[in-house]
C-alpha cells in the first residue's frame, strides 16, 4: 500500500539526468571555435594574398622597365641635344682637287699611236668603241690628252702658273696639283673635236659637234664630264675633260668626287 505522495518512480533515476542540464546549452553546439578559425583563415588568406601580389607586381615590374645602357644614360640638366656638324665634303682635297694613285704601267695601253696617249685596258677599250660610235655618225673625237704620272703633272701646275704668274689657287682653278689629277688613274681623258682644232681645250669646245654627241651618248660607254658648270670641287669647267666609270675600280677611285653635297654654312 502506498503511502500519500510517495512516487512509484525513483527520483533520481538515470534517466532524468539530462534534465539537470539547461536547454539553451544541451542544444546549442559551441561557436567560439569556429569563429575563431574563421578568423584565422581570413587573416592567413589576406597575407597571402597580399604577398603574391607583391611578387606579381616585381615579376612585371622586372620584365617592363627599361635597362640602363651607356646609351641611355640621361643628359645632364643643362645640357641640350647637339646637331652633327655639317661635313666638308671637301676635306681631303687640295685646292679642290682629290688624291688619285698613279695607274701601273701594266694597266696602260695606247689610245693613239700618233701622240703616244695611253689610258687604262678597260678604259680604252669603251674609248675606242666610242670613237667608232662617233666616226659612224659623222663626228671625229680626238683625244688629246691622256695617262700623266705625278712626274709630269709637276711641271704643268708649278711652272706653268710662275709663267702665267697665277697663284697655287688660281692655278688649281686650271689645272690639278701634282698628286691630284684625274688623269693619274689612267681613266681620265681630254677630247677634242677633230673637225674644229682650234676648241681644244678650251670652253667653247662645248660648241662643237663633238661636244653633243658626248652629251647625248657618252653615258652609253661609261664616260662622264668630270667639271661642268659650277661643279662643287670649284674646278673651273672643262667640258672636254672626260672620265670612265665603268667598271668597280673606276667607280671607288672617283666616288668621293662623284658625290660631294654642298656644305652647309652656319646661319
Amino acid at each position: 500500500m502506498n503511502k500519500a505522495g510517495f512516487s512509484g518512480k525513483p527520483q533520481n533515476s538515470s534517466n532524468d539526468l539530462g534534465d539537470d542540464i539547461p536547454v539553451a546549452v544541451r542544444d546549442t553546439p559551441d561557436a567560439t571555435p569556429k569563429i575563431w578559425l574563421q578568423r584565422r583563415i581570413v587573416l592567413i588568406g589576406g597575407v597571402t594574398g597580399f604577398v603574391l601580389l607583391a611578387l606579381i607586381s616585381g615579376f612585371l615590374f622586372f620584365v617592363t622597365a627599361p635597362k640602363k645602357t651607356a646609351d641611355s644614360q640621361p643628359l645632364p640638366a643643362n645640357s641640350a641635344p647637339t646637331t652633327p656638324a655639317a661635313s666638308n665634303n671637301s676635306s681631303d682635297t687640295v685646292l679642290g682637287h682629290f688624291p688619285y694613285p698613279e695607274a701601273p704601267e701594266s694597266e696602260l695601253v695606247t689610245i693613239s699611236a700618233k701622240r703616244s696617249i695611253r689610258m687604262r685596258k678597260a678604259a680604252a677599250q669603251k674609248f675606242e668603241q666610242m670613237v667608232a660610235a662617233a666616226r659612224s655618225a659623222g663626228v671625229i673625237l680626238v683625244p688629246i690628252s691622256g695617262f700623266r704620272s705625278v712626274k709630269d703633272q709637276d711641271p704643268l701646275f708649278f711652272d706653268v702658273g710662275a709663267q702665267r704668274n697665277q697663284t697655287p689657287a688660281e692655278r688649281a682653278a686650271l689645272s690639278a696639283p701634282p698628286g691630284h689629277s684625274e688623269h693619274h688613274t689612267g681613266y681620265a681623258v681630254d677630247i677634242g673635236d677633230g673637225a674644229v682644232p682650234a676648241t681644244d681645250v678650251q670652253p667653247n669646245f662645248d660648241h662643237t659637234k663633238a661636244y653633243q654627241w658626248l652629251q647625248a651618248n657618252a653615258a652609253r660607254f661609261s664616260f662622264e664630264m668630270s667639271f661642268p658648270k659650277d661643279n662643287l670641287q670649284g674646278v673651273s669647267y672643262e667640258p672636254w675633260h672626260w672620265r670612265f666609270v665603268g667598271d668597280r675600280d673606276s667607280l671607288e677611285m672617283f666616288y668621293k668626287a662623284r658625290n660631294l653635297k654642298p656644305v652647309k654654312m652656319p646661319q
